[in-house]
């Protein structure tokens, strides 16, 4: 199996194309879930992909100190490691004491990605199972990126993004941003405006749940079981989820895919010595968009985004 490709961010870091996701309900307990990451590393995977509420910090850190312990890879640099900002800490204020708590959970000295989760805020005191519009406070996109670029100055982050924004919410951070964001990260599946939009800003584009988390309790079977993603599987002898995968490599994103079963690991990254045909390319842009998540629980009649077209500015 060959390398993952990397692309270089408008940071000046290089980044792999494919990341291994960590975000799991119920996820494995803490040992079982770093042999799974180990076990990935041995597999080819570089980038890992975690955030402080998916509680896969401490186990990505163990993960790639024991990789190189036995001598999977050279040394913690070759690890593109990102976590995620909180909704409890989009703050100006939290958001260096945030990233400094994720790099303790981690064991690490930096990160190589740091993203705001979301663009809201949430009182610190909040659950995040049964929020409330109580719960919801004012998000200030030019104070949170602020403390953003703080953590990108001091070298704790290599690298720094936003997930699950709008072109819109991208278009405001950008008026004040002294350090452009190297990522953005949103679903994957038919974001024609967001690919356009970020290859115009050079901000690249990462796709999470790619597959649509196969219909777990934040994802959709729209892909997993779409009738022409299935022909075209047959047709080439792929599997379902490999055409899927290969079709947003060829859209120029990159990805975040999990699977903790090992051949499926390695199944995932066999997407680069083939490619779709222009006819197969046509038929997938003809499935419909699916947002898998699309954040309801942060819109309410008193909160700051009253519906979920305010929050996704009309781009779903």
């Amino acid at each position: 199996m060959g390398k993952v490709p990397e692309i270089v961010l408008n940071s000046g870091h290089k980044m792999p194309t494919i990341g291994f996701g960590t975000a799991a309900a119920p996820l494995p307990p803490p040992d079982q879930l770093t042999s799974i990451l180990i076990d990935a590393i041995a597999a080819g995977y570089r980038h890992f992909d975690t955030a402080s509420v998916y509680g896969s910090e401490g186990s990505v850190g163990k993960a790639v100190l024991e990789a190189v312990e036995r001598g999977l890879i050279k040394n913690r640099d070759e690890i593109f490691v990102a976590s995620k900002l909180s909704i409890k800490e989009t703050h100006r204020d939290l958001v260096l004491p945030a990233l400094k708590e994720t790099l303790r959970n981690l064991g690490l000295d930096y990160v190589d990605l740091y993203l705001v989760h979301w663009p809201v805020r949430v009182k610190q005191s909040a659950s995040y199972i049964t929020m409330s519009a109580e719960d919801l406070l004012h998000f200030d996109i030019k104070g949170v990126w602020e403390g953003m670029e703080e953590c990108s100055k001091l070298g704790l982050a290599k690298s720094i993004g936003v997930s699950n924004f709008s072109c819109a919410k991208l278009s405001k951070l950008l008026e004040s941003a002294t350090i452009p964001p190297a990522v953005e990260m949103n679903v994957a599946w038919r974001q024609e405006k967001m690919l356009k939009f970020c290859k115009e800003k050079n901000i690249h584009v990462c796709g999470w749940s790619p597959l649509g988390s196969n219909g777990g309790y934040w994802g959709s079977l729209a892909v997993m079981e779409s009738p022409i993603l299935k022909e075209i599987a047959a047709a080439k002898n792929k599997s379902l989820a490999q055409v899927a995968l290969r079709w947003v490599h060829e859209q120029g994103a990159s990805f975040i895919v999990k699977s903790f079963n090992k051949e499926r690991m390695k199944e995932n990254l066999e997407i680069f010595d083939w490619k779709l045909t222009g006819e197969e390319v046509r038929k997938i842009q003809t499935i419909p968009q699916a947002k898998a998540l699309n954040g309801e629980s942060y819109v309410s009649p008193v909160g700051q985004y009253k519906s979920i077209q305010e929050l996704w500015d009309g781009e779903i």
